[in-house]
């Protein structure tokens, strides 16, 4: 039985990773990740906003009007709320890297363009074997418009790619307006993969004492169907690698993602909850699944059930959609 898988040009014994989170930020836990199977190790997201803060501080030890420096950088996060400065991301990813034998990701979350993106540069030389470039805005401007936020989106990826050799790959929420045109420009723009989906972790509203909450709530299978969907529509139509994040709990989970067309798949919520054990279950589940439905390999299975190869088409599309809301009853 073959569980080889090709991403971002490399090849994979499988197709299971554990996805950007805090797992990786332990050095023993990053160990046991590798011992129970992982394909790779990607690193949790640096933020733009940690690295601007690092840039405008060095400017403030060098500027006489202090003073109007420190307001500016009162508008950023507090420092203490970051785990890994900048300095700090480079040396662990550096760390990593010597104590695996697996490829291991950097991730870089931002929504503009600017000199925090050299850091794509300082993470290659760091070691990393591929960077995500986590895309994560919430537009809350009435003046900015889609197309806006698009070009801005591809103009980050042409200048990381720009600068670098190892791989790009680009991770997206599913929430702009043409997905599947925009799928393509990124990849026109030299995206090597895709990765669907960033979750959003939303807040809620203490009515009570009248403030904002953040909440953690760990992914649930629940919302893998919106990650099938997207890869079924790309599968075949895009050559950039596809990978899913984001509900995958089971071996079961897994064989749909990679069905609609993903090439690795990412666990995160179910390794916090079993640990890095789960991994290792969820990949021996897949093989024993596999043999007992003869398939031979994960590339026999790989997008058989997209957009372009299954009967129905339109199950992807608008025709599901009227379906369910008129036949609901007759479930």
């Amino acid at each position: 039985m073959d569980l080889t898988t090709t991403y971002l040009g490399r090849t994979l014994p499988h197709p299971f990773m554990p996805g950007a989170s805090p797992l990786a930020d332990d050095l023993d836990t990053v160990r046991r990740l590798e011992d129970a199977g992982a394909s790779a190790i990607v690193l949790r997201s640096l933020f733009e906003e940690q690295i601007t803060r690092e840039q405008m501080a060095a400017v403030l030890h060098q500027e006489m009007h202090g003073e109007s420096f420190a307001e500016a950088m009162s508008f950023f996060p507090n420092p203490d709320s970051f785990v890994l400065g900048p300095e700090e991301y480079l040396r662990h990813l550096h760390r990593v890297k010597e104590s695996v034998g697996v490829p291991v990701f950097a991730s870089l979350n931002g929504t503009t363009a600017g000199g925090w993106l050299d850091y794509a540069k300082q993470m290659e030389q760091a070691g990393a074997d591929a960077l995500e470039l986590n895309i994560f805005h919430i537009p809350t401007e009435l003046e900015i418009p889609g197309a806006t936020l698009e070009r801005e989106t591809l103009t980050m990826v042409r200048e990381v790619k720009q600068g670098l050799r190892i791989p790009v790959a680009v991770k997206l929420s599913p929430f702009f307006t043409a997905f599947a045109h925009f799928a393509r420009e990124l990849e026109q723009a030299g995206a090597d993969g895709l990765i669907l989906f960033n979750r959003f972790y939303e807040p809620d509203i203490n009515v009570v004492d009248l403030e904002v909450r953040r909440e953690l709530h760990l992914s649930n299978p629940s919302e893998l169907p919106l990650r099938l969907r997207w890869l079924a529509i790309l599968s075949g139509r895009v050559k950039a690698s596809l990978a899913v994040t984001g509900g995958v709990h089971s071996a079961l989970d897994a064989v749909k993602s990679i069905m609609a067309g993903a090439h690795v798949v990412q666990m995160v919520s179910a390794l916090i909850q079993y640990g890095p054990g789960q991994l290792r279950k969820t990949l021996d589940d897949l093989a024993a699944w596999m043999e007992e439905n003869e398939w031979e390999s994960l590339s026999d299975m790989r997008g058989n059930m997209g957009l372009l190869r299954v009967p129905d088409p339109k199950m992807y599309e608008r025709a599901n959609y009227m379906w369910m809301l008129q036949g609901w009853d007759r479930l």
